[in-house]
């Protein structure tokens, strides 16, 4: 299937069992909204939330923003029930939109194997297109981690999500805190080697690699001074769970203004020194910096997160010399 880059710099999670949020959640500037039918919905309210959830993508409303669900887990007697409630609504609605499905607790390639199966027949039997639905693989616990780079290989696979909190039950992690240092963890980051682990099997397999949330939903300055370490890393995007985080993410996971005039600069610089006109050269000086293939690679990356952010360049546009 196409994976082909689309923005996911805040994925805001939803209560399926809340018709009021998920209403007011269609006109939010989150880049995905996915409903979410496991942690934030109760066992007894499962059913129900599953014929909610199911209209409520079926039906009008939304803004532009990838549309999702997170299903219940396949250790979990609602998965098949979730999938194929939700996806049949879909099929049955014309001009029904469901971009990609949540899938929690992968710890194994079969789960989001078994997945891919079971959508392909609703496609098939929907007269969807084949493949079109995307999964977001959320790895939770030490298995899911060690075998991240088969799931992330799976090619409905859109994106691999950090699962924090359950991460840090599996690992016998000293701290309630979602997000936050462990207490007596006092140098480096207690979660840097999942981060890296998640972030080089999807860009290995071209995939989005998208932090968990914060609990601490109020405090957006500690929100921010988070979502920025993983930004750093290279991350696509950030889970958030209110309305509040939304600017701070799509923020913080867009380029800055300078960066991306910039890089489309040096673009459009090394297009032109390249060429025949510009001397075929491979390797040229930009004002005080040397460009060469790598700062192209470089710069594509800043400017197609640019780009898809919907941001314009303030900065002028490459001038060749003598012209």
């Amino acid at each position: 299937m196409n994976n082909a880059y689309r923005p996911r710099r805040t994925c805001l999670s939803v209560p399926g069992s809340s018709q009021k949020m998920i209403e007011k959640a269609k006109g939010l500037p989150a880049d995905e909204v996915f409903l979410d039918l496991e942690d934030a919905v109760a066992p007894e309210a499962k059913a129900p939330a599953r014929s909610r959830v199911a209209a409520a993508l079926a039906g009008p409303g939304w803004a532009g923003q990838l549309r999702g669900v997170r299903v219940n887990g396949w250790t979990t007697p609602w998965t098949h029930a979730d999938i194929i409630e939700v996806v049949s609504a879909v099929g049955a609605a014309p001009d029904a939109q469901l971009d990609v499905v949540v899938l929690p607790k992968v710890s194994d390639v079969s789960h989001v194997q078994a997945l891919d199966l079971l959508l392909t027949q609703l496609e098939t039997i929907h007269d969807l297109p084949l493949g079109g639905i995307g999964i977001d693989a959320q790895i939770e616990d030490a298995q899911g981690l060690r075998n991240v780079d088969a799931i992330a290989a799976v090619s409905r696979v859109q994106a691999l999500v950090l699962g924090p909190a359950d991460l840090m039950a599996s690992l016998n992690m000293r701290t309630l805190v979602v997000g936050e240092q462990p207490e007596g963890y006092d140098v480096g980051d207690a979660y840097h080697h999942a981060l890296m682990t998640i972030l080089v099997a999807a860009r290995a397999h071209g995939v989005a690699a998208v932090d968990g949330p914060y609990l601490k939903v109020r405090d957006i300055e500690a929100f921010r001074r988070v979502a920025g370490r993983s930004a750093a890393l290279g991350y696509d995007g950030k889970w958030v769970l209110h309305p509040d985080q939304i600017a701070a993410g799509n923020e913080i996971f867009s380029p800055r203004q300078d960066e991306y005039d910039h890089a489309e600069l040096i673009l459009e610089a090394y297009e032109w020194h390249t060429s025949s006109a510009g001397g075929a050269r491979g390797a040229v000086m930009l004002g005080e910096e040397m460009i060469d293939e790598a700062s192209r690679k470089m710069a594509l990356v800043v400017a197609a997160k640019g780009r898809a952010a919907g941001m314009r360049r303030q900065a002028d546009a490459f001038v060749p010399p003598d012209s």
